[in-house]
């Protein structure tokens, strides 16, 4: 097995740099949904060859160094390598008892982080399946601080009875954290905007509505990191008004906590230490796999009494030992640790360094680009490492721009050399390509440009 898992590996990482993103057999190579569960097993080996060949006929290659769609991150050698060993290991980090290697090497890499990211290193951490997760960890400790402040014990007794919870936020909040506040029963409505049509916080109008609470407690969702243009909330002035209200500060840092990185960037994560908690992700700038985030809360003693697992046989929150299937919403848990530790202990500060600027670089490459052709538009500034922009030829009505663009989208992504989709950026269908892959360089792109204006052409042209 081990063999032919290897096989197929080396196939998939050997592939030449022009393959396409999207194979041809994307679709019509998919497994029939017809077939019942065989009575008889066709073996390990050959159900194993058969799902190697499928995957290396149909798999997008988003591991690859021309995936711009939504942000996705590769996966380094010592990644790669040490996720392997997770599977073989198979360990779960839920108690220490049942993994002592698991939880001493989440202890670490979680400190690793918050000094990667400099966050305060009294803080607690957990590693959670992704942002969404993290920023659910991160919001249920907010919950839970809000129900103390109203005398109630929210995660014991439930919120019935207690006034709704209020959320403030600018138009960058990212679609993960509203999931979250549904999933915590604190209601997906909850949220009161205060932004502008471009979605920048509007500071005055949050002001007047924390004032108007009149010391009532409330929760402030931060974004270090939008998803359309890369933008980022003004996290020192709201951190400035959560400690004048007494509001609990959140910071969704999916990508854009990695801005904190270098010192190019560091600028626009400034004041995030002074946040109550804050999610990240792992499967995207730190390039390691699918899937890992982290969520780091001010707040230890908090955790404790939201995700707490008992029973007879499972040890309490209170052991000398981490425990965390106790920290975080999974009791069962991969150990996404080692790939966290080796990518970190592989490549260092430095390492990490040299990549996000790389990408930043790559990023005001290709704005460029797109800033010298005539029928390109650029949309919004280039803060960190996303571009958004779109096809805007001379003579085109505004009102035809939308579908243009959607049908160049999906010629795009049925094209395959590269690899990326739309948005709506202030109304408007838009193109968002995202660089956070260790391997993308100058050729890939230079080759986003050359992609949309050739496929453009075909598009406009009269007859076959």
């Amino acid at each position: 097995m081990l063999e032919l898992v290897a096989a197929c590996q080396r196939e998939l990482l050997s592939a030449p740099a022009d393959e396409p993103v999207r194979p041809g057999a994307a679709e019509s190579g998919l497994p029939p949904i017809g077939p019942p569960l065989p009575e008889n097993g066709v073996g390990a080996a050959k159900a194993v060859t058969e799902l190697s060949d499928r995957v290396l006929r149909t798999a997008i290659r988003s591991a690859g160094p021309r995936f711009f769609h939504f942000v996705i991150g590769g996966v380094t050698p010592a990644a790669l390598a040490a996720d392997m060993i997770t599977t073989t290991a198979d360990q779960n980090v839920g108690t220490w008892t049942s993994s002592p290697i698991g939880s001493r090497t989440e202890d670490i890499a979680l400190r690793w982080l918050r000094e990667l990211f400099g966050l305060p290193g009294e803080w607690s951490g957990v590693l959670t399946s992704g942002a969404t997760m993290a920023n659910f960890v991160g919001l249920a400790s907010a919950r839970r601080w809000w129900g103390l402040r109203h005398g109630a014990d929210v995660d014991r007794d439930g919120l019935a009875g207690l006034p709704g919870v209020p959320v403030l936020a600018s138009g960058y909040l990212h679609s993960s954290a509203v999931k979250s506040l549904g999933m915590l029963g604190i209601g997906r409505s909850s949220v009161r905007f205060h932004c502008d049509d471009t979605g920048r916080v509007d500071l005055a109008g949050m002001r007047a509505e924390l004032a108007g609470l009149d010391g009532a407690p409330a929760i402030i969702s931060a974004s270090a990191g939008e998803v359309n243009t890369g933008a980022f909330d003004p996290i020192s002035e709201l951190a400035d008004l959560a400690e004048e209200f007494g509001a609990w500060l959140h910071v969704d840092g999916a990508f854009g906590l990695f801005a904190g990185v270098s010192e190019r960037t560091r600028h626009l994560v400034a004041g995030v230490g002074r946040a109550d908690s804050v999610g990240s992700d792992g499967h995207k700038w730190l390039n390691v796999p699918y899937d890992c985030g982290f969520a780091f809360v001010r707040h230890p003693e908090l955790l404790g009494p939201i995700f707490a697992n008992a029973a007879a046989y499972l040890p309490g929150v209170d052991s000398e030992q981490p425990n965390y299937g106790n920290l975080g919403p999974e009791s069962s848990r991969r150990a996404r640790s080692f790939a966290v530790w080796a990518s970190l202990a592989a490549y260092g500060r430095a390492g990490y360094r040299r990549m996000i600027e790389g990408h930043l670089d790559l990023a005001q490459r290709l704005a460029e680009r797109v800033r010298a052709e005539p029928d390109l538009e650029l949309l919004a500034d280039v803060p960190l490492n996303i571009v958004c922009f779109r096809y805007h030829p001379n003579g085109v009505p505004e009102a035809e721009l939308d579908a243009l663009n959607t049908a160049l989208a999906e010629a795009v992504l049925a094209d395959g050399r590269v690899y990326f989709g739309t948005t709506r950026y202030r109304g408007v269908v838009a193109f968002r390509p995202a660089i956070v892959n260790w391997r993308t360089g100058p050729a890939d792109i230079d080759l986003i440009v050359e992609v949309v204006l050739e496929l453009a052409q075909r598009l406009r042209q009269v007859g076959p």
